[in-house]
This record gives structure tokens, C-alpha cells and sequence, in this order.
């Protein structure tokens, strides 16, 4: 637990950094939220903003200025005759500060 100031922040561990970081989303919508410097990413369902904000900003190495996390619950959908639910999802949409940028493109295979 490290001291900023009035406040107490819990510092995680690396192995949770990347647990906690699943998967960039590329959709339209996040690709036009890239324009106003922002990145999407699939998140763990348990994590909260202060550990998705130092697991990006340890990551990637660039500053976090906000974070908006929304969660899409899973449809019912039937399968072979037999119900079954799709899984939970929980998106981070991830706010960059002035100047910052990731790219996402640099893993991807061609």
C-alpha cells in the first residue's frame, strides 16, 4: 500500500496486472473512440478502475487520465435444442493523456 497524499492506494501485483487486462476490443465504436485518444479493452469482471489504471499505465507505459468500465450482461440463447447463457463482459474504455498513444497493431499477425 503506498501513501499519494490524503489517500491510500493498494499496489498490485504483476501476475494481476495481467489477469485483470484480457483482450483489446476493436469494434467501430471503439475504433472512433481511438480518435479521441481512447483505447477499449476486455477487462476481468472483478476488476476495479484503480487496478485497470496501473495495470495500463505499468503495461503499456503511458499515462491514464479516466477510465469508463461498462458491463454487458449475457444473452440467453438457445443451443442444440438446450438453453444456455453467454458470458458476462466487462469493457474499460481507457482515456489517454495528451500526447500518449498504444498500438494495438504492433502484436497482430498479418
Amino acid at each position: 500500500m503506498k501513501n499519494h497524499g490524503s489517500r491510500k492506494v493498494h499496489v498490485i501485483s504483476k501476475e494481476r496486472q495481467y489477469s485483470v487486462i484480457r483482450a483489446p476490443h476493436i469494434t467501430e465504436k471503439a475504433t472512433a473512440c481511438a480518435e479521441k485518444n481512447c483505447v477499449v479493452f476486455n477487462v476481468a469482471i472483478d476488476a476495479t478502475k484503480h487496478e485497470l489504471k496501473q495495470a495500463v499505465e505499468n503495461i503499456f507505459g503511458v499515462k491514464v487520465e479516466k477510465i469508463n468500465t461498462s458491463i454487458t450482461k449475457g444473452k440467453v440463447k438457445r443451443f442444440r435444442g438446450r438453453m444456455g447463457k453467454q458470458t458476462d463482459l466487462k469493457k474499460a474504455y481507457v482515456r489517454l493523456a495528451e500526447g500518449q498513444s498504444i498500438d494495438l497493431s504492433a502484436g497482430m499477425i498479418k
